[in-house]
């Protein structure tokens, strides 16, 4: 991981103006009110690779804790915000807010700062499903915490 890189995203993503309409970005996805980042994507497993897959995922939230360091030199520690909660609620139909909504069904878990008035950044691992890749996502949002 490029950490330099990732940070260098993670300051973008807290500089732009958010989509008017959901939809790709350069960088990711985005919505009115989010960014989404993927700083980093593995590959994808097959049914045999078990401990490839614990390996890369033990990578991933590894290297999630690393920029999690960086990131609190500037904004203080974080805080860990379990996502099980908002997935919870949309299975019996109440819909969180976006980016929420989505990150809840694929990050069980985020790093979360207060930035700047008005926005919060979050890191998270995903893995939508146990043979598809590992994602680590850097989220800018104005829309509080579910």
């Amino acid at each position: 991981m490029d950490i330099a890189n990732c940070l260098a995203v993670i300051e973008r993503l807290c500089a732009r103006e958010f989509p008017v309409a959901d939809g790709r970005t350069d960088v990711g996805t985005g919505g009115p009110g989010y960014l989404i980042a993927e700083l980093q994507t593995s590959g994808d497993f097959y049914e045999d690779d078990g401990a490839e897959r614990e390996q890369t995922e033990a990578q991933y939230e590894a290297d999630r804790d690393a920029l999690a360091e960086r990131l609190a030199d500037r904004w203080g520690p974080a805080d860990v915000f379990s996502l099980e909660g908002a997935f919870r609620r949309g299975l019996e139909g109440e819909e969180p807010t976006e980016p929420w909504a989505t990150l809840a069904s694929h990050v069980p878990d985020v790093h979360l700062w207060r930035a700047e008035p008005g926005r919060w950044v979050a890191l998270g691992v995903s893995q939508w499903d146990t043979e598809l890749p590992f994602q680590l996502l850097a989220v800018v949002t104005e829309t509080d915490p579910p």
